[in-house]
């Protein structure tokens, strides 16, 4: 905890230490390049840029799921548990993925059973509660050299609708995934309406566990220098909350796929172009796993000497 006492101080205090692109190493890498690649040098600069190495490598990279649940969608917890179970076995689309790339997967749950509290009537965390979370997930990176975050819980992309809705304004249905969400975030919306100006209280207020985690996971690799491809709503969401406290905090970030309309306003305010347009809907890694193919591709085809 830091000296004042509050949690998220220790967060805040982490933002003027981020380091920056390596333009140096981008140059190398763009110039190393052959001539009619479209966007694949600018790729390959990218992860050169913040992994500071004129020879950008993506060898481990490692997609990383958070598993959390959330007190408005209990129900959706045992499904939550068997993608874990599936994912775990090596079996779903994630995994195979995956293994066709030679990426890892890590899956954590993150108190499954314990939803956090439906946003409609409490903040879904407290303070500590939701620092806690952000610190875990800062761990969940070790020993990559790019990370893929995205997230397995029902109900997630109404969390993420609601802290968008709170973060940039708009109605509802501009946020939603789902119409049938709409009344919900509105309830949420309302009554946390007047903590709109500190992105962290938002995030614990109206996020879930999976959102607080991955703020700790692209904060984490940001100190580290290790590229963060953003897959799904709920990451989306966790990369706003930073951007809104630094608009700089996720420079280190690509996006995975374009996704749905909601998503797509989102990318929008966070001046993000996806890697993809598969239109995925599923989120739970899949978008980037496929982006980590994209970026492994890119890397191979930079390096091969003009002919």
């Amino acid at each position: 905890m830091s000296a004042s006492g509050l949690p998220f101080d220790d967060i805040r205090a982490l933002l003027p230490l981020m380091p920056e692109a390596s333009e140096q190493n981008a140059a190398v890498a763009r110039a190393a390049s052959p001539a009619g690649l479209g966007r694949l040098p600018d790729i390959a600069a990218f992860v050169a840029a913040w992994q500071a190495k004129a020879s950008p490598t993506c060898e481990r990279p490692v997609v990383v799921v958070f598993a959390a649940s959330h007190g408005y969608a209990r129900e959706a917890a045992a499904a939550t548990r068997a993608t874990m179970e599936q994912m775990g076995a090596g079996a779903g689309p994630t995994a195979q993925i995956c293994a066709t790339y030679g990426a890892g997967l890590k899956v954590f749950e993150l108190a499954l059973d314990v939803p956090v509290k439906d946003i409609a009537h409490y903040p879904a965390m407290t303070e500590s509660e939701c620092a806690a979370t952000i610190a875990f997930g800062m761990e969940a990176i070790a020993g990559a050299d790019l990370i893929a975050s995205d997230a397995a819980a029902g109900g997630a992309d109404l969390a993420a609708a609601a802290l968008a809705l709170a973060l940039y304004g708009g109605q509802p249905q501009d946020w939603a995934c789902d119409p049938q969400d709409c009344e919900h975030i509105a309830r949420a919306h309302a009554l946390h309406a007047g903590h709109s100006g500190d992105p962290l209280e938002l995030l614990r207020r109206l996020g879930g566990r999976e959102t607080a985690a991955i703020v700790g996971a692209v904060l984490a690799a940001r100190m580290e220098r290790v590229p963060v491809v953003l897959g799904g709503y709920p990451a989306l969401a966790a990369a706003a909350v930073l951007h809104r406290l630094d608009a700089a905090a996720i420079d280190h970030c690509i996006v995975a796929d374009g996704g749905a309309g909601a998503q797509r306003r989102l990318l929008q305010r966070l001046g993000k172009k996806p890697l993809l347009d598969m239109e995925i809907a599923s989120g739970q890694g899949v978008g980037g796993a496929l982006a980590i193919g994209a970026v492994q591709a890119a890397l191979a085809a930079v390096r091969t000497p003009a002919g």
